[in-house]
Parts: C-alpha cells; structure tokens; sequence
C-alpha cells in the first residue's frame, strides 16, 4: 500500500521533472528549425540585393548625399573616440575571460558600442525619415504604387517619374527602446570567442530582422496580431535578413550607408512579397520609373 502511495506521489513529480528536462532539448530544436528556415528562405540575400539596388539606381539616394556625408562624418568621429578611449580598457577586462583573444573581443565589443551611438545619432539628427522615403520610392519603383498611396500621397510628374508626397501614416517609431535594451545586454556574449560573436549576431538579428518591414505592416494595415502572424510564418527568413544587416551596421564607420542599403534590401522583399500576392499595379512600373523625395524641408516639417 505504501508503495503504491508513493509511486502515486512521484508520479506528477516525475511528469513536471520530464517536462524541465524536454525544455532544453525543445530549445535546440526550434533553434536548428528556424536556422533550416533562414539559410533556406534567402532572406539573407536582400540587404546584399539593396547595395546592388542603389549602385544600379544611384538616383535614388542622391538627393541624401549631403546628409551621408554629414553621417559618414559623425560615424568616422564616433568610431574613432570609442577606440580612442574604450578599446585597451576593455582588453583589459577581457583578458581574465578571453586571454589572447582579448584583443579581437574587444574590437567586436566596440564596434557594438558604436553600432548603439551611430545608429542613434544617425536616426534622430542625420537621416531622419530618408528610411520610410527609401523605402515607399521602391515599391514605387517596383510597381506598387497603389501599396504606397495607403501612406502617403504619390503624385506622377511625367510619363516615367513619380514624385512622393506627404505621410499620411505617422512614421513608424524611431528606434526600438526594446531592442536597444535586448542589445545591450547580450553584449557580453562577444566574451566567449568567435562562437559568442556568431549567437550575438543571430540572437539581435532574429530581433531586429522584422522591424524592417515595419512600414510593410503599416502600409498593409496589419494589426499587432496579423504583424505578429506575419512574423511567425517567416521567423527564420526575418533572422537571416536580421543577421546580415546586424553584421553590415558593424563595418566602421560606413555602416550609415549599410543601413539605407538594408532599407532598400528590405523594400525588395516587400516587393517580391507583394508580387507572389498578385498584389502589384496594372502596368507596374519597375525600376527605370524615376521616383523624387520628398522636399527636405518638408520631410523635417512632418518629423
């Protein structure tokens, strides 16, 4: 009888202990699920597809030449004060960790840093809405104008050029406090060598990878649970865009530019999605239409 009483009693104990040691193992397998996913879907192909895009369309971007400079100026400065006053202390902490490697670790922790500040300071004072104009003037490009016209107005000032107007949408926030905070603490993962750099840039890339489209679910008109459906059916496409871009806003200093050119990378796959959705215009476009930005000084007005 006691016997039985106490296989009764270990029996949800063993059902809860089972289940804690299954946590681990479903972990690895969603993670080597969604890594299947990523290599598979191409997604990691677009922010590469985006520096193609402008280097064939160079048009696009230069009415935000000035405004590159000015940002490559400031990224140049930012980086070199970050290795100037931060880069032998923290060789110096990551010597006890890392040992000889202390010297790369450190540099890939910098370079996080600046990614913070550069970002930031790029955002809010340099490009300011030049992402959400990059982004409508190529699915404009790309013959979804009628996407586009849910945000902002679009007007044709010719047989073969569109001019973007007003937002009609309020712009998309900024930046993402969440994931400035989810960053920031997996920083120290660059401590353990090459295999804490490769789960840095995954883990924020996973992140960072749907914000991108951000202003694709504005203009769809997606709810918070559609975005999040959205999201879900493409978790592993959004980790792979998320993890190039992660790695191109690490280059020093030119990283300002990697993140237009990611903007657009980001546009191309809206475009493709769109498409595969028999979503684009009657006689759409494509890339020979000429599209203008708005007015800088406009574009401030609506800031």
């Amino acid at each position: 009888m006691s016997t039985a009483n106490t296989r009764s009693r270990r029996g949800p104990q063993s059902s809860t202990d089972n289940k804690l040691s299954d946590m681990p193992r479903k972990h690895v397998e969603r993670a080597i699920d969604v890594g299947r996913q990523a290599v598979s879907s191409g997604a990691w192909w677009y922010p590469l597809r985006g520096i193609i895009y402008m280097l064939a369309n160079p048009n696009l971007v230069r009415p935000l030449v000035p405004a590159l400079v000015k940002g490559l100026l400031m990224a140049g400065v930012t980086v070199l004060l970050l290795f100037t006053f931060t880069y032998l202390p923290q060789v110096a902490i990551l010597a006890f960790v890392s040992g000889p490697l202390a010297f790369v670790g450190a540099v890939a922790l910098v370079l996080g840093e600046a990614y913070i500040l550069v970002n930031w300071l790029a955002r809010n004072f340099v490009l300011a809405s030049a992402s959400v104009d990059l982004f409508d003037a190529v699915l404009v490009q790309k013959g979804h104008t009628v996407l586009v016209q849910r945000g902002r107005e679009v007007t044709s000032t010719g047989k073969a050029s569109k001019q973007l107007g007003g937002l009609l949408t309020k712009p998309f926030s900024k930046l993402n406090s969440d994931n400035i905070v989810r960053y920031v603490l997996s920083l120290p993962l660059n401590l353990i060598p090459v295999v804490g750099t490769v789960f840095f840039l995954g883990y924020n890339g996973s992140k960072a990878g749907p914000g991108y489209h951000a202003r694709y679910f504005q203009l769809k008109g997606f709810d918070s649970e559609k975005r999040k459906a959205a999201i879900q059916k493409r978790r592993g496409a959004y980790t792979a865009f998320g993890t190039v871009a992660m790695l191109l806003n690490l280059v020093p200093v030119v990283s300002i530019l990697f993140q237009l050119t990611t903007t657009i990378g980001a546009a191309l796959w809206a475009s493709d999605l769109e498409s595969q959705g028999s979503t684009k215009d009657v006689g759409g476009e494509g890339s020979s239409v000429q599209v203008s930005l708005p007015d800088a000084a406009a574009a401030r007005k609506e800031l």
